[in-house]
């Protein structure tokens, strides 16, 4: 089985449309927490309160570490989804980490992204901009064989 982390933006359904057109395939997906508030309050809810912004994020943010963490050293492949709104600097982060670590990485983003991504994008095994192009990706990597509808 393939394991493939979800990474990056979190404000649209893409990883809904992967798992969704890839449910024949031999894989198993994991993504980080992509309820906001969850995310951001994990810290405080399970280790207590902060009356500083800045500690109440750093538990949330190192809580959400070692799930990502974690997620990123067992994925077979990495897949970064970078939006079109926000910055997204722990997508970024995610990316870097997963190369870094050898990691197979495929970053997702549109045309207007190209120039801010170029580092990133050198760093990726494959460049793309739909769901659907990751899927074909996942089905050329388990069978060897081209898509049917390109």
């Amino acid at each position: 089985m393939l394991k493939v982390y979800l990474s990056g933006e979190i404000h649209t359904d893409w990883r809904d449309q992967i798992t969704a057109a890839a449910g024949d395939l031999d894989v198993s997906f994991s993504a980080p927490v992509t309820d906001h508030a969850a995310s951001d309050d994990c810290g405080v809810a399970i280790m207590g309160a902060e009356p500083d912004k800045f500690w109440h994020d750093n538990k949330g943010a190192k809580l959400n570490a070692i799930r990502t963490r974690h997620a990123i050293e067992t994925a077979d492949i990495v897949v970064v989804r970078f939006g079109d709104k926000y910055k997204q600097w722990n997508a970024a982060f995610d990316a870097g980490y997963a190369a870094a670590l050898g990691k197979s990485l495929i970053v997702m983003h549109g045309d207007d992204h190209q120039h801010a991504l170029k580092e990133v994008d050198a760093a990726a095994l494959a460049v793309v901009q739909e769901p659907a192009q990751v899927v074909d990706i996942l089905h050329y990597v388990l069978s060897g064989q081209l898509p049917l509808s390109r």
